[in-house]
């Protein structure tokens, strides 16, 4: 299953790839929560995601842990199969969990691009897989309001002019 509750969405403009193409561009990242939950009844979970042109969209995972129910004595192998870099499947065990001695293992934003496939290997589960769904969309188009606030914050830091000689005041008692 797929939990898209939580939905958070951030703006933020590239100056290095503004200068190098002369264009300001817009960058928005939508994330949205992702779990699913293997187990005996469910060996594998595909996720696909939608193709979008104008989108480029990542599977960030953040952690996988045993859930309850998992027995002491399985090793729980968890493997994924994604694309590598010269973009062929390849499937690699990432995480072995035992109840006894590791129950979680954090992995920190580690990103895929669908379609990526997770498999329980050994073990019966529950392993419970979480992350973040991200959809990353660069524009070069950016409005006119917002060309006007970038104007406007480039004028703020100008260089100040020359500094002139203080006035003289008159005599002194």
């Amino acid at each position: 299953y797929l939990i898209g509750t939580c939905a958070q969405s951030k703006q933020r403009t590239l100056g290095m790839l503004g200068d190098i193409l002369q264009v300001p561009a817009l960058v928005t990242v939508d994330s949205f929560s992702f779990g699913c939950e293997l187990s005996s009844h469910t060996h594998s979970f595909a996720f696909k995601g939608e193709e979008k042109d104008d989108a480029e969209l990542l599977l960030a995972l953040t952690r996988l842990c045993l859930a309850e129910g998992t027995k002491e004595e399985c090793h729980d192998v968890l493997e994924i199969m994604a694309r590598n870099h010269d973009h062929q499947q390849t499937a690699v065990p990432v995480a072995n969990l035992k109840l006894s001695c590791q129950l979680m293992l954090s992995l920190d934003d580690f990103q895929f691009q669908p379609p990526v496939t997770f498999c329980l290997k050994s073990g019966s589960g529950p392993v419970q897989i979480r992350g973040e769904r991200q959809i990353v969309t660069v524009s070069s188009d950016v409005s006119e309001e917002e060309e006007s606030e970038e104007e406007g914050s480039e004028e703020e830091e100008a260089e100040p002019g020359p500094i002139l000689p203080a006035k003289k005041q008159g005599g002194r008692p």
